[in-house]
């Protein structure tokens, strides 16, 4: 007698010939060899990633110590910055944009392969990007 998986309406116990209950159990979160393997794919590449992080988490952190933190009073601006803003809009901002587009590019595409819930791959996939400058942070 087919039984139906509480809160899924999914048919278990009987070949329907539509491969439900694989599709059922991939929806559940069962792990398979192909979806480990892009899970770990998605976590290399998240830390890879996080090594050229650190130039755009610098460039934000530059900006905000001269500028806004410096004009309410929490840090001391660099006495020699006074280029302006043309550098930051020629050479930064593509940089600051650019990476995080990138990031956001490829983790769409590796979200898909892995398998993972949202609420557990983008949190994981940040935290990832942002070891290497937490690193270098640390022992800097």
């Amino acid at each position: 007698m087919p039984e139906t998986r509480a809160g899924t309406g999914t048919v278990t116990g009987a070949d329907t010939g539509t491969g439900a209950d694989s599709d059922a159990d991939a929806d559940a979160g069962v792990s398979t060899g192909r979806t480990r393997a892009w899970a770990s794919a998605a976590l290399l590449v998240n830390l890879l990633l996080g090594v050229p992080a650190v130039v755009p988490v610098f460039l934000l952190w530059y900006f905000a110590s001269n500028w806004p933190l410096a004009a309410i009073g929490w840090t001391q601006g660099e006495p020699t910055e006074n280029d302006g803003m043309l550098p930051w809009f020629l050479f930064a901002g593509p940089i600051v944009i650019g990476f995080p587009l990138l990031w956001l590019l490829v983790n769409i595409a590796l979200r898909r392969r892995t398998g993972w819930r949202p609420r557990l791959f983008w949190p994981v996939s940040a935290l990832l990007t942002l070891g290497p400058t937490a690193v270098l942070m640390a022992v800097l």
